[in-house]
């Protein structure tokens, strides 16, 4: 108590005090103090611009900046200083070894081909063994919460493998790339320092530095989302093990903001590839043997390149009949129907195919094009998601019921024979009984060969999550996804049926899982073909050869199945070359 006596009394001001009987002493005293202070301040300054001078300058943050030149008094020279704090050799990756787990969709395993194409140029090399990588880099996906925790038990397995590695040689270092590394930034670094590399959708460029500051033992992360980012002068290595197939990017994002989808935040907007790029990589691959290419983004079918100012027009945006937008009619660009158009031109033997696209970007001038080209396969993913009005409308869909049929309807006049595949989620927000069986009774309708259906997940940052109620209790989530699948099967056996005893151009993909006699491939409808395993007349002559991957045959269907599956009675005729792709087709046509 002393002390704050003490200190209560040094703060105390005497009530006589008068400052204007010291005016004059203050100010002198003051200008003085003043004095000391400015020179000192003075003194101060000048060491410090002086140690500026001597140190380093902001070209010298700059990665290949040339650092600053001066005149040689000797001979009048100019020399440059080239090393820089980030140096182009810094990144190298100095043949380490990189292994890549890749999760999702088929957009993650062309994401997987750009990042190796960028750490490939810096001297990684790839590997398919886990045990020999020096980088692990996982692909992820965020669209539902089963696909995270798939990757939360994965980093788990790859840790303990981390601290072993430890012991014996240079450490290992992992990291997550995709939509996951930006919908969970913070949690991926903070976890348990499970990752040592976050790099998001838009930040594969920035790999090389993320790898190069996680040598020096920092946790590295880019997760930023671009407007512009293609990757359009970045030509993707594929490492299909087929070597016949291959995915192409043409675009990236989604505009469409469905309140039950996480894409828009963790891909970002659309933008689209510049056409000239698309057709480049396609010729590459059709000269490398290629036989099927599928053109790849978020909402594939609403591609619209204006990287030239000749694109640049003021036609508006052509919508599928009776559907709408979240957002306003897009004006100017190539369009999908000219992408199509131009990349199908290239290889009439290639195969082309296309996904994930939304029902509203079908206008007619799409359809006919699909119809009239013959490597344009006739098959069409028009996800669905849901049969019910109010679902649809909560779900941001921008279509009714009515409008999907009207569609489905135009579809088949349009492209006689057409394969339709579709998306449905089951036990969505407010979903009622009525809702569910307005489903069922969509799937009846429309009839699909192929189908991808799931219980609703809530993602954080949605539409949904910030405004709707997930009501539908797990466990009828999961009833109503089994009825679902059970309608399904039932229907795609019916369309199945309906291939018996028809002959199908089938691309060769490999040995069958069910059995080593047995071939596997699929048709132009991308239906699933099992065949046996034997050769086969080539031309009119009467030599047989063995089937190989990447070839084509045309196959007569015994029976089917609702597995998205034929079963083959016997194959029929040609392998490769020669015939042509095209003459196989006009052997096959009309399919009987």
């Amino acid at each position: 108590m002393e002390h704050l006596r003490t200190v209560r009394a040094f703060f105390c001001v005497p009530k006589l005090w008068t400052p204007l009987r010291c005016t004059r002493h203050c100010s002198n005293l003051a200008t003085n103090n003043n004095s000391v202070i400015s020179t000192e301040r003075k003194a101060t300054l000048e060491k410090f611009k002086i140690q500026i001078s001597s140190g380093p300058r902001f070209q010298d943050f700059i990665r290949g900046a040339s650092a600053h030149q001066t005149s040689a008094a000797e001979d009048g020279e100019m020399f440059s200083d080239k090393s820089s704090y980030l140096s182009e050799t810094s990144e190298m990756g100095s043949s380490r070894k990189v292994y890549f787990e890749t999760y999702g969709c088929q957009m993650n395993v062309n994401d997987t081909e750009i990042a190796w194409s960028i750490l490939q140029k810096k001297g990684y090399q790839r590997t398919g063994n886990l045990k020999e990588a020096d980088v692990v880099l996982l692909v992820t996906c965020s669209i539902r919460e089963k696909a995270e925790q798939t990757i939360w038990n994965r980093l788990q397995q790859l840790t303990a493998m981390k601290k072993k590695r430890l012991r014996t040689r240079i450490p290992m270092k992992i990291g997550i790339l995709g939509c996951m590394a930006e919908r969970l930034k913070a949690e991926l670094l903070e976890r348990e320092k499970l990752v040592d590399v976050l790099a998001g959708p838009d930040a594969y460029r920035d790999l090389p530095r993320l790898l190069m500051v996680a040598d020096g033992g920092q946790q590295a992360s880019n997760v930023l989302l671009s407007l512009e980012e293609t990757y359009a002068d970045v030509m993707p290595v594929h490492h299909s093990p087929q070597g016949y197939s291959a995915f192409v990017s043409i675009m990236r994002g989604c505009d469409n903001m469905c309140s039950y989808c996480i894409v828009p935040f963790t891909r970002g907007r659309e933008r689209s590839r510049p056409l000239s790029s698309i057709l480049e990589e396609v010729q590459m691959l059709s000269d490398q043997g290629v036989k099927e290419v599928t053109l790849l983004g978020q909402n594939v079918n609403s591609y619209r390149d204006t990287s030239e100012e000749q694109f640049s027009g003021s036609d508006q945006t052509q919508l599928s009949r009776g559907f709408k937008t979240v957002y306003k009619t897009k004006q100017g660009g190539l369009r999908f129907s000219d992408l199509l158009d131009r990349v199908s031109l290239i290889d009439p033997d290639m195969r082309i195919r296309f996904t994930s696209p939304h029902p509203k970007d079908f206008p007619d001038q799409v359809l006919h094009l699909i119809a009239e080209r013959r490597n344009i396969c006739k098959q069409i993913h028009l996800p669905a998601q849901s049969g019910s009005n109010e679902v649809l409308k909560a779900m941001r869909r921008g279509y009714t019921r009515e409008a999907y049929l009207d569609l489905v309807e135009n579809i088949k006049k349009i492209i006689p024979g057409v394969s339709l595949s579709s998306d449905f989620i089951s036990g969505f927000c407010g979903e009622t009984e009525d809702d569910h069986q307005e489903t069922l009774s969509l799937i009846r309708a429309v009839g699909y060969n192929i189908g991808f259906l799931f219980a609703y997940s809530m993602r954080k940052k949605t539409h949904a999550f910030h405004r709707l109620q997930d009501d539908v209790p797990a466990e009828v989530k999961q009833r109503r996804l089994a009825e679902c699948i059970s309608v399904f099967r039932e229907e795609a056996t019916r369309v199945n049926a309906a291939l018996v005893g028809s002959t199908q151009l089938v691309l060769v993909e490999g040995e069958s899982k069910r059995s080593a006699n047995d071939l596997c491939g699929r048709t132009d409808g991308n239906m699933k073909v099992i065949f046996p395993k034997e050769d086969v007349a080539v031309g009119s002559g009467f030599n047989d050869e063995p089937v190989h991957a990447g070839d084509y045959v045309l196959v007569k269907v015994g029976s089917g199945s609702g597995q998205g599956s034929t079963v083959v009675l016997s194959s029929l005729t040609a392998v490769d070359e020669p015939p042509t792709y095209t003459e196989l087709f006009k052997k096959n046509e009309p399919i009987s």
